[in-house]
């Protein structure tokens, strides 16, 4: 399988690219790959210009899209598995045409690019609709997040008819050609001005662009074309993800009507708070209470991590606001770039109250050579713990 190439330079724009920058860029490549563009020429070439016309949509998907452009700034490639769907990998030419049809004064269907390469738009031409998008909330764990998970989901959403097939017809066929439009979806005003009789097009208010207009209603849908169903998604959450993070899965969504382009799933990350571990980035924080004698002795104690527990060992006099470090036990980078690390905050318990025993072993050690810290003691602490803070 063939490297994909940046977007970016797909496109031949930098990275402060504006959408009129994306759009132009786009026309540009579009008219010179477009299917229509290819006759006469030999089978290779037709196959190389198909895949140059569908590695400049799938660029322009992205990009003219703030979200996906937004992930894939911040990810890369890897952000497509963030996306479900991904970012538009494998869209087909008639999938291409519909969704940027318009871009070009046409309203889509294959070879509708219409008056932009001269033919004229077709009259039957129609105006792709798209369902509404979807946003659920998934909760991750530190453990789910540090391995990434399978989440299966019930979702309720509006799904086209069986019985009409999305048209919101009675069986599918109770249709009429609009009497507004003629069926051409679009409806053309003459207007006189001084500078003589303009013309102009909008979209049929009637049939909303598509041509036909309900003769009889559906009765499972009540004509709307859409139903509301609760289905089961299976979600592939990647590791490392964050609170909020919002991953799109494409055409998960809701379903249009007539039969047009679904909608998206956008799923919002939710972080369940470890009782044990903080985060901080895709570093873990971990504070470790020792009592007295292990700070004092050293020894070793067990400390959690993200799948199951570490032994550490404490050095003899180890001292309060310690950092020790575990590499590579925190989490890792959403872009594959590396693993956090685990940071043991070190406290020492003073207790609150001693028993008569307790208290005695306690007095015997007041005035001990090396219990009161020195002056070269109290600046060499304090000046690591200085170091710690800022």
């Amino acid at each position: 399988m063939a490297q994909k190439r940046d977007y970016y330079e797909v496109l031949g724009v930098d990275k402060n690219a504006t959408a009129d920058d994306l759009k132009k860029a786009y026309r540009k490549l579009a008219i010179q790959y477009h299917p229509d563009k290819q006759q006469g020429k030999s089978d290779v070439e037709k196959k190389a210009a198909e895949e140059k016309f569908k590695e400049a949509a799938e660029a322009y998907n992205v990009l003219s899209d703030p979200d996906k452009r937004a992930r894939y700034d911040q990810f890369g490639f890897a952000g497509e598995q963030m996306g479900g769907g991904g970012y538009g990998g494998g869209m087909s030419m008639d999938d291409i045409l519909r969704q940027f049809g318009d871009l070009f004064g046409g309203f889509g269907g294959f070879g509708g690019f219409g008056d932009f390469f001269g033919g004229g738009a077709s009259s039957q031409a129609q105006r792709v609709k798209r369902g509404t998008d979807l946003r659920v909330r998934v909760k991750m764990t530190l453990s789910e997040i540090a391995k990434g998970a399978e989440k299966k989901l019930r979702i309720p959403r509006m799904k086209s008819c069986d019985h009409c097939h999305g048209t919101g017809a009675k069986n599918g066929t109770a249709l009429e050609t609009c009497p507004t439009c003629g069926g051409t979806g679009v409806e053309t005003r003459m207007q006189r001005t001084m500078f003589g009789t303009m013309q102009s097009q909008s979209v049929c208010h009637t049939c909303g662009g598509s041509g036909k207009r309900i003769k009889e209603t559906c009765p499972h849908c009540s004509g709307k074309g859409l139903v509301r169903k609760e289905e089961v998604v299976s979600i592939s959450i990647p590791a490392g993800v964050s609170d909020g993070m919002t991953l799109r899965m494409g055409r998960q969504g809701n379903d249009a009507p007539g039969g047009g382009v679904p909608g998206d799933l956008l799923v919002v990350i939710e972080e369940v708070r470890d009782a044990q571990l903080t985060r901080d980035g895709n570093d873990l924080i971990y504070n470790l209470m020792l009592d007295i004698p292990t700070a004092v002795l050293g020894g070793k104690v067990e400390v959690p991590t993200v799948d199951g527990k570490a032994r550490v060992t404490i050095k003899p006099g180890t001292q309060p606001g310690s950092i020790l470090r575990l590499r590579g036990k925190g989490l890792p980078s959403p872009e594959r770039y590396g693993t956090g690390d685990l940071l043991i905050n070190v406290m020492v318990y003073m207790p609150e109250k001693l028993n008569d025993k307790e208290k005695e072993a306690i007095t015997t050690l007041q005035g001990g050579e090396h219990v009161k810290p020195s002056d070269s003691d109290k600046s060499r602490i304090f000046s690591r713990l200085r170091h710690i803070f800022d």
